[in-house]
């Protein structure tokens, strides 16, 4: 896979290719007016540009002037609230991830401890009011309603008086000042009443309105807390698959040893035990075994690897016990890569969180003004403090910017999360977007609708040439090659037990051929367009060319000192689960193309026993380009699926890019989706989830929005009492975290392919 290091997003203007990232993880953000705050005073510093998520408590911050990590992170402590930069080695990083989830944790039981303390002062102040719904007379006096609220007042409310000073000192104003002042005009009012009036100030408190608030709020950010921790294992458990050690296997017959994962070096080799979690990338030197890849590729069952294949890190051993040589280590891993992608879109800011950004950062301000003219205004209508006061604390309460903030980077992370689970990597929030409104889907054909593992299977001879030279030579040209008819050729190659030679002068020409020397012979291999334009006459094998592409083979053409000697059929199998892949994405409405280099009347079968709407073949990458130009000058939003480095530009120019996991680094890195196994069936997977997850924002900034937009005039218009708009407002936050998490449900339906 490609190196996918995540870039902050900004509202501001975009980071420069110069500018250094930093990561900073953020405690003590409770709503979206506390991570607006942090956002816009990073932004306020020419130079810096930041994107702050309140699900993940996070800050991506990148800087073009000249502050350092230091700089940024007295900045945001300035604000109020505490940060730590994520920095050091791999293991020093993941150390530092998992003191963060442990101090989460342990304020989370913080917060339990002190919902249960304020639950227990809580139930006696709102017994009378439900024995009241009873019919049933119950009363406590004042003196004992003041005990009772008095404690939580103090010890529960606690946390939200510093929250509220920390923003009010810089200038700014959060959840914590709504609660605040809500609670503390409920609790004041109630105290003077009872200083007053004594046992006749019964009927006229609002202890349990206050302490009710408290108690509910705290249970709603304990319940916020879990569920915006568990939006984002997935992440969790990626990480989690980082061995922290690696048995090394000994030189000159000494020992295996365990190392830490920093003391392991490329060229050692690395022995894996069964039931064993593999602690680097490495290829199989010995032995042969099943490896579970589940939590990276999706995939549910264990695949069999043997002496020659890659194993990832992160992958569970079977029973077999095998040895490795080391070919990635840390951060070039592939499941590092994976890290970073999925961190990537799940930081990513989506468009309209902007608008809910700029809403949250005036939100508390016009609360405030509202409750103060709902405050005027009863006292003008009913001239009574008490009914004033009751509804201005209600407006205060019910109000919550932090629905509003959670809305879609809560999605997001759920979503996102779910698609890495099920082997579907989406790359940044914008394909999220595009995903929604993609109407054609096209495919490369080699590696992405068949196996893209072709074997030779028919050779044609001219002037006098040797089959067993011929194979050698074209070997040697292109052992070093990725593609698949040259893997084919090599395989051939071995499988017949030939000398090869080595290649030399070797220029490969995208999509059409590579020409290069052997033993002192040059030769041209590969279309017989590519041989026709470089002078070679080819209409010596038309007839079998013919015979071949009617069979459905794929061919090559070599040419030796200028004279044509071969022409190559490769087969390459469809893959097994094309047709039902092909046949869920024109259920949804989706246009299938297929568009390949290879012979037309091969690509033409291929589309008659997949059943796609149109073909084309004999494209080269550069009409590649021009097919998909052209879709899009009609109007039509193309989404393009393959794995090849003649895919890459392809993959790039599309709406929306899709590379198979089985392809190369050049295809991955220019796609917006990447599916971890090649499974095709996966496209139509990807385009659901990352509907599902652009659907899920917009539900929940919906439900966000209409909250507050039906909740405050209710409370300003007396239809709610205190304690039932502290409710409301509690579970506001959690109901949209909830929705989000609903995503974590998915996962990727696939029919059992058959071969008809």
């Amino acid at each position: 896979m490609s190196d996918l290091s995540p870039s902050p997003n900004s509202p501001a203007s975009a980071p420069s290719e110069a500018s250094r990232s930093f990561v900073f993880d953020v405690t003590g953000m409770h709503c979206a007016a506390c991570s607006s705050r942090v956002e816009r005073v990073l932004n306020a510093k020419q130079g810096i540009h930041a994107s702050v998520n309140l699900a993940l408590e996070r800050a991506d911050v990148s800087v073009d002037g000249d502050e350092d990590a230091a700089a940024i992170k007295a900045m945001i402590e300035k604000t109020g609230f505490g940060a730590s930069l994520r920095e050091g080695s791999l293991s020093e990083r993941r150390a530092q991830a998992e003191r963060l989830d442990e101090d989460r944790r342990k304020e989370e039981r913080h917060s339990f401890y002190l919902f249960l303390f304020s639950a227990v002062m809580t139930v006696p102040l709102v017994a009378p009011m439900i024995a009241m719904w009873f019919g049933l007379p119950l009363h406590l006096s004042p003196w004992v309603q003041l005990g009772l609220a008095l404690p939580v007042q103090i010890i529960v409310g606690a946390r939200f008086y510093r929250g509220a000073v920390k923003a009010l000192i810089n200038k700014a104003a959060n959840m914590d000042v709504l609660v605040a002042l809500g609670t503390s005009a409920a609790f004041l009012f109630s105290l003077y009443q009872t200083l007053s009036l004594g046992s006749e100030a019964v009927g006229h408190l609002y202890f349990e309105a206050s302490a009710a608030i408290l108690t509910l709020i705290v249970f709603g950010k304990w319940l916020e807390g879990r569920a915006r921790r568990s939006a984002a294992d997935a992440l969790r458990a990626l990480m989690g698959l980082r061995p922290r050690e690696a048995r090394v296997i000994g030189e000159n017959g000494a020992a295996d040893r365990m190392v830490p994962i920093e003391a392991v070096g490329m060229g050692d080799r690395v022995r894996v035990l069964p039931g064993e979690v593999v602690p680097v990338d490495g290829t199989i030197a010995e032995g042969r075994s099943e490896f579970d890849e589940a939590l990276l590729s999706g995939e549910s069952e264990p695949v069999l690897r043997e002496v020659g294949d890659k194993v990832i890190t992160g992958a569970v051993n079977g029973v077999g016990s095998v040895v490795l040589d080391v070919v990635a280590l840390g951060e070039d891993t592939v499941l590092a890569r994976i890290i970073r992608l999925v961190d990537q879109a799940q930081t990513g800011r989506a468009k309209m969180q902007n608008l809910a950004d700029r809403i949250s950062a005036v939100f508390v301000p016009v609360v405030v003004g509202l409750a103060l003219l709902t405050f005027l205004g009863w006292m003008l209508v009913d001239g009574s403090v008490e009914s004033a006061l009751v509804a201005a604390v209600s407006v205060l309460v019910i109000a919550c910017p932090c629905a509003l903030g959670l809305a879609t980077p809560t999605a997001l992370v759920a979503g996102t999360g779910v698609a890495a689970k099920n082997g579907i990597l989406i790359r940044d929030i914008d394909v999220l977007e595009r995903a929604r409104h993609v109407s054609h889907v096209v495919f490369d054909k080699t590696g992405t609708l068949t196996e893209g593992r072709p074997s030779l299977v028919a050779i044609e001879l001219l002037n006098g040439a040797s089959e067993e030279q011929v194979i050698a030579d074209v070997a040697a040209i292109q052992k070093s090659s990725e593609h698949p008819l040259a893997r084919a050729c090599v395989l051939a190659a071995e499988e017949r037990g030939l000398s090869v030679g080595t290649g030399e002068a070797v220029t490969a020409h995208v999509g059409e051929g590579v020409e290069g020397r052997v033993a002192g012979e040059s030769y041209l291999i590969g279309t017989i367009a590519f041989l026709s334009r470089n002078g070679i006459e080819v209409e010596a094998v038309a007839e079998a060319r013919d015979r071949m592409e009617a069979e459905g083979l794929s061919l090559s053409a070599v040419a030796r000192a200028g004279q044509l000697v071969a022409l190559i059929g490769f087969r390459d199998e469809v893959r097994i689960e094309s047709k039902s892949a092909v046949a869920k994405l024109r259920e949804r409405g989706l246009k299938t193309m297929l568009l390949s280099g290879d012979a037309p009347q091969t690509v033409a079968r291929v589309g008659e026993v997949l059943g796609l709407d149109a073909v084309k073949g004999g494209v080269s990458p550069a009409n590649k380009l021009k097919e998909l130009e052209a879709l899009q000058g009609d109007g039509q939003v193309v989404a393009m699926v393959g794995d090849g480095l003649n895919d890459a530009p392809a993959l790039a120019k599309a709406d929306l890019g899709i590379a198979m996991g089985s392809g190369t680094d050049v295809a991955i890195g220019a796609a917006a989706i990447t599916l971890m196994r090649p499974d095709v069936r996966l496209v139509g997977a990807a385009l659901e989830i990352a509907q599902k997850t652009y659907g899920k924002i917009w539900q929940n900034l919906f439900w966000a929005f209409i909250y507050n937009v039906i909740g405050i005039p209710l409370a300003a218009f007396g239809l709610l009492n205190p304690a039932m708009a502290g409710a409301a407002m509690a579970f506001s936050s959690v109901s949209v975290v909830s929705n989000a998490l609903l995503l974590r449900r998915w996962t990727v339906k696939l029919e059992h392919p058959s071969h008809s």
